[in-house]
């Protein structure tokens, strides 16, 4: 393992030092374990814990490999959602920018000729969601001659949206030989199949992929009726410690609904989910991060890959349908080793998954404080992440 600073993982001098402006005084070990290899040309397949620096891993060495000269497209990086194609652009940008890069982004659900002019005009790193990328390959010309590195982020997500076929299309479109970076938190089999159908001697890299999250995560779990949820949330909401907190919710229906009990409660809360439009959803993502939002009441359009620096709380109102969705909701917070807490309401309905993700993930939430069933506890404490499975 590569010790040290960006500069002894190969990064140059005038990237270095826009780093430092940027806060990135030391790499986290996946950025020390991927940017070498990334540099070197490998293929990669990255499976990492949530708030690892994944992003910035990748994002980090494919600035520096752009031929500043060159006014094409030689970096295109896929992601399922448009929130998460204007994260990684604006993590790109932030150091790519300055350094003299050229990136984009374009999605559905935004003006096609806009995208079209700045694709014209010039773009070195794109970003993209699959169905926007694909509409401007069938209907217009994209200059992909030039391309060297393609991202497959969140490649999992893409196959649970139905995207992987998308994606097979776009790779066969690019002929050259170029590279390509797949990262996923899980790979089920079509995934391994993808890879292996357009990857040579990928180099896996295995990161905590399979623990509950970092050890700044702190759990805790409230039991409830269902009729009581609402009141359990508003005592939560009202706690002096949460600074920002994201509220889980599995419908769009209870995102909407439980907004309209708490508006009048609190003034700083807002929802966001997959069916509003993309110009309203980026306002509220907007004003989320310039800490204008305190609380955002949301669906699992939230839970994967979003990065909120600063959200102290996950609150799961309702509980996640899977154990797998459970690590990304709480994921959103304790990010790149800051304190963080995630507390759940749970029900009777609830107890099959709750035990599963206990018995998934190690997990075992304390009872929160001053809640019922904490009274009726003698020995709970907090659980940290750091899952160990037996």
């Amino acid at each position: 393992m590569i010790e040290g600073n960006f500069k002894d993982l190969g990064i140059n001098d005038e990237l270095v030092e826009i780093l430092k402006k940027k806060g990135f005084e030391h790499p986290t070990p996946i950025q020390k374990q991927t940017i070498p290899l990334i540099l070197d040309g490998k293929d990669l397949i990255g499976q990492a814990e949530t708030g690892s620096g994944k992003t910035a891993a990748c994002a980090i060495p494919l600035v520096q490999q752009v031929d500043k000269s060159i006014n094409d497209i030689q970096t295109l990086i896929l992601t399922p959602t448009r929130e998460l194609a204007l994260q990684y652009l604006d993590e790109v940008s932030s150091f790519g920018t300055p350094y003299g890069v050229t990136p984009f982004v374009i999605y559905g659900g935004f003006n096609k000729d806009i995208h079209l002019a700045k694709l014209k005009s010039g773009v070195q790193i794109l970003v993209a969601t699959p169905g926007r990328l694909i509409d401007i390959i069938y209907n217009h010309y994209l200059a992909l001659e030039n391309l060297k590195t393609m991202v497959i982020d969140e490649a999992d997500e893409m196959l649970k949206m139905g995207f992987i076929e998308d994606v097979d299309f776009i790779k066969s479109c690019i002929v050259q030989k170029h590279q390509t970076l797949l990262f996923s938190a899980t790979m089920p089999p079509p995934i391994k199949r993808l890879a292996g159908k357009y990857m040579k001697d990928a180099v896996h890299i295995k990161l905590n992929a399979d623990q509950s999250g970092p050890s700044s995560l702190i759990h805790y779990v409230i039991h409830a009726e269902s009729r009581a949820k609402d009141r359990q949330l508003s005592m939560l909401l009202a706690q002096k410690e949460i600074t920002q907190a994201i509220v889980f919710c599995n419908t769009r229906t209870r995102v909407k609904t439980l907004y309209k009990s708490l508006q009048d409660k609190f003034r700083d809360v807002d929802y966001l989910h997959g069916g509003m439009e993309q110009n309203l959803r980026t306002r509220i993502m907007d004003k989320f991060r310039a800490k204008k939002i305190k609380v955002v009441i949301t669906t699992d359009v939230m839970a994967r890959g979003i990065d909120v620096r600063g959200v102290s709380h996950i609150i799961n109102y309702d509980f996640p349908k899977t154990s797998e969705s459970y690590v990304h909701r709480t994921g959103r917070t304790a990010r790149l080793g800051k304190e963080g807490t995630a507390i759940s309401i749970i029900t009777r309905s609830d107890a099959d998954i709750y035990k599963e993700v206990s018995e998934k993930y190690g997990i075992n939430p304390a009872p929160f404080p001053g809640s019922a069933a904490e009274e009726d506890s003698s020995a709970s404490r907090p659980h940290r992440g750091r899952s160990r499975k037996k």
